[in-house]
């Protein structure tokens, strides 16, 4: 079968199923199963498919039908200058999170800390960007950690990033310069509504906090303040309906609050507080 024929009947197939998106997830896929960067696909269409990565690719679409995120299948997501490893046991990165990066390169910093890292896409992505810099990145969980690991190593990083297993500032040690965070924010009610690519495939804990959603905003506002050097900054990343919550809690312990940036969407994404 030509790579050309396959893609359209992968795209019909995905299509069928109700995936939103079906072309470009069956292109990533097929590029997947031949080992080939997904923009240059193209250049393969008239090529005969080898039989057995064409069994790869329909073993790769028939995941994707039971709606497993493209990012797990293929291992890794695409964000800020990066490629980043991505697991079931991380969030997968996702497009508004640059924003938290974008904000929190706009002043230097020597020593910065991310809080939930995840895949320490943030935080890495900081390093990279920030020669001189070094950081710390924390997790309740081991395996999201190993992950991070990973992605340190493979952008020759982990000399200057550094990874604690624990909740929030468990384990932390000394001040920092940034403090930045994508806690888990959605509320119990709202991810009954998630699509099931969220909702059955990522890592609960890193997606909700349970109840009204603002239970780590609560948690990094109390502890941030002693962990900042004074003139420090605080970036969080926020649902589109938190910001005057997120930025009350801030105030009351003391910081000041420069903006909440919105994102290409127009919706509030990013709250910026300073420590005086």
């Amino acid at each position: 079968m030509m790579v050309q024929i396959a893609l359209m009947l992968g795209t019909r197939q995905l299509e069928g199923a109700g995936i939103e998106g079906a072309s470009t997830d069956a292109r990533r896929l097929l590029a997947h199963a031949m080992s080939v960067p997904a923009e240059r696909l193209y250049l393969s269409v008239h090529q005969e498919l080898p039989e057995e990565t064409h069994k790869d690719y329909l073993k790769y679409l028939a995941m994707r039908e039971a709606r497993q995120p493209v990012a797990q299948i293929t291992g890794h997501r695409a964000f800020w200058k990066h490629e980043f490893r991505v697991t079931r046991d991380t969030l997968d990165p996702r497009p508004e999170t640059e924003l938290l990066v974008e904000v929190a390169l706009e002043e230097p910093f020597a020593r910065v800390l991310d809080l939930g890292t995840g895949t320490g896409c943030v935080l890495l992505s900081l390093l990279a960007d920030s020669p001189e810099a070094k950081g710390v990145g924390t997790d309740i969980s081991e395996a999201a950690l190993t992950v991070a690991k990973e992605n340190a190593a493979r952008l020759s990083l982990m000399d200057r990033a550094a990874f604690v297993h624990g909740d929030w500032f468990h384990g932390v040690e000394g001040r920092f310069d940034l403090i930045v965070s994508n806690p888990p924010y959605i509320t119990e009610e709202e991810m009954t509504h998630l699509a099931p690519e969220v909702r059955d495939w990522e890592p609960h804990q890193a997606l909700t906090p349970g109840g009204d959603g603002l239970g780590a905003y609560r948690a990094i506002a109390f502890g941030a303040f002693a962990r900042l050097n004074p003139g420090g900054r605080l970036a969080l990343e926020i649902g589109p309906t938190q910001a005057a919550a997120v930025s009350a809690m801030l105030t009351a312990q003391g910081f000041e609050v420069r903006e909440v940036r919105p994102d290409l969407g127009y919706r509030d994404r990013v709250v910026l507080a300073h420590r005086p």
